[in-house]
Parts: C-alpha cells; structure tokens; sequence
C-alpha cells in the first residue's frame, strides 16, 4: 500500500530523513517509534504529502505520490492527530460529516454515515448535535478518528493519537482502534513514543533512530530477537519479560480442563494482565473461560514463570 524508496529528508540543512526504504503492507497495523527526533513523524507526512520528500521515491497503491494531485491523495487517507483539530463552533455531527461534506454526499447518505461511524466508535446518537467542549477528552479523540475514517479511506495516518489522553481512557481507545482495524481491515501507520502502546498495536513495528530504520519486524520477533543492543536498550533489558507477557495471551499458557475456585478469567486476557491478578488475589491457580463464559482450563502461577523463561532465550 505505502513504499519508500531512497526516502531523504532535510531540514534547514539537517538530515531528517536519510535512505529511508520501508514498505507497508494493505491492511497492516504499522507503528513507528523511536527516541524524539528519529524521524518518525516527518516519515508519516511525507506520506499524505504535508511533509514533501527531497529524494527518493514514494509510492502509494503503486503510484508515485507526486502524480496524483494533493487533494486527491489527502482524501484517499484518514488522518488524525494529538491535537485532534476539531472545529469548535461546529456539532460532533457536522466535524464527523466535514470530508463528506467537501465530497458533496447528499443530507440523508451524510446522516446515515454519521450515525455508522458513531456507532462504530462508541459514540452515543445524543453526542450528534454536542459541541466539542462538552465532550470529555476521550469522545474527542474518538470523533477525531470518526472524521478520519468518514470517507472510508484506504489508509488511516495517526500521529501520536491519544498522548494527551489519561491512561484509562488511553487503554479504551487502544482497544477500540484493535477492534476497528480488525473490523475494517485498514491499511493503518501510526506514529507514538509509547513503547506499551506501540507493543500492544502493531503486528508491523518500525523502530528508527537519527532518520534510519534500526529494526522492524513483528513486535515479539523484535523483543526476542533484538538486532542490536540499541534495540535491547530501547526496549528495556530489565522490563524485557513483562513486555513479552503483554503479546501473549491466556490461552498459550493455559492448561485444558479442570477447575480453580475464584473468579474466572478470559482465555484471551493478555499474560501480563494475568500477571497482576495473581498479584492482586494472591493465589497461584486462576480459573479460566472461554468467550461463552464456559470454564475451559486453569491457569498456573509457576506455567505462566516457565513459559516466560522460554520466551525470554533468543532464537
């Protein structure tokens, strides 16, 4: 969907960008992280062109991003930011309709696409005609990415979409743009310093450092296989194992059948929420159900150590 080819980006005579050759993959959830100034933002609008390349080659859908007009290419891809940038004086409803309303949509396929999208991001029908100072933070940022996606677009940019957000909230949405993308299938690139968060997001992650790509891959083949100790390092050697946890699921460490007292857990429930509820309950078995909320299986203390251990030794 998205090729950089010899991508090369400067700056008042400083390299941003250097030689940068990446691909993203249609419909691929791919994150860029890396320490502040490694150029991960400039690589994500160089793509929708707010950021315009020195050298090399940037392709979109297999055509040169500098063929197709600006407007053409912006509407062919969501973007939402930290910011948000809604409008102010303007309702949830009309913010959600804006591209669709430059797209000349008629009132009733506008009305019928507003409530889809709303629908789909949690949003309650009473929001429409709410401004967006009585929103909450949260149901800003969701109709944010409610207008990005309004125009059913073949790719969603996200530049630190939810940095601004409380944690709680924070881990609603990132939940709910796994679900999204899940759903809808989008080609997504998404830009956070958050390296939970990018952990837990992508199944293509992209670490650069000083305009170059040090690695990328999945995120558990970057966390066993690190390919170098600056890898290692950003990752962080010491939290290493509980990063692991949170890319693998109850059910890879679950033993089948039999039966725990306690309240039940879900199979799908990540190892390192796992983790803590041993903590908390301080027991060593956790009862486990599957998505019918039948028991399937239990969870041990001393399994969940060993397959840690396991993980933990590079391949």
């Amino acid at each position: 969907m998205i090729e950089f080819r010899h991508v090369s980006k400067t700056f008042a005579g400083q390299p941003a960008v250097s030689d940068l050759n990446l691909e993203c993959k249609t419909g691929a959830f791919s994150v860029l992280i890396g320490t502040s100034g490694s150029g991960k933002s400039t690589t994500l609008k160089m793509i929708n062109r707010l950021v315009e390349h020195d050298e090399g080659t940037l392709l979109f859908a297999g055509e040169d991003i500098r063929q197709l007009p600006v407007l053409e290419l912006r509407r062919r891809m969501g973007y939402a930011i930290q910011s948000i940038g809604l409008f102010p004086h303007w309702t949830v409803g009309q913010n959600i309709a804006t591209v669709l309303q430059l797209q000349k949509w008629s009132r009733g396929k506008i009305n019928d696409r507003v409530a889809e999208l709303m629908a789909l991001l949690g949003l309650d029908e009473a929001l429409r005609e709410r401004y967006p100072h009585q929103l909450s933070g949260g149901q800003q940022q969701r109709v944010g990415v409610a207008r990005a996606l309004a125009a059913d677009p073949e790719v969603l940019l996200m530049d630190e979409p939810f940095g601004a957000l409380d944690p709680v909230t924070r881990a609603a949405l990132q939940q709910e743009m796994i679900r999204i993308h899940r759903l809808l299938g989008r080609t997504i690139v998404l830009v956070t310093h958050d390296i939970d968060e990018a952990l837990q997001l992508a199944d293509h992650l992209v670490l650069m450092d000083n305009g170059a790509i040090v690695q990328q891959g999945t995120p558990l083949s970057m966390l066993t296989n690190p390919a170098n100790g600056f890898v290692r390092d950003f990752f962080g050697r010491s939290e290493l194992g509980v990063r692991l946890l949170s890319l693998r699921q109850v059910s890879h460490a679950m033993r089948d059948g039999g039966t725990a007292q306690g309240e039940p857990v879900s199979r799908d429930l990540s190892l390192r929420e796992a983790l803590s509820l041993f903590v908390a309950r301080q027991c060593d078995v956790l009862p486990v159900v599957d998505a019918q909320g039948a028991a399937c299986g239990t969870l041990h203390f001393n399994d969940l150590l060993k397959a840690e251990a396991a993980s933990d030794t590079p391949a």
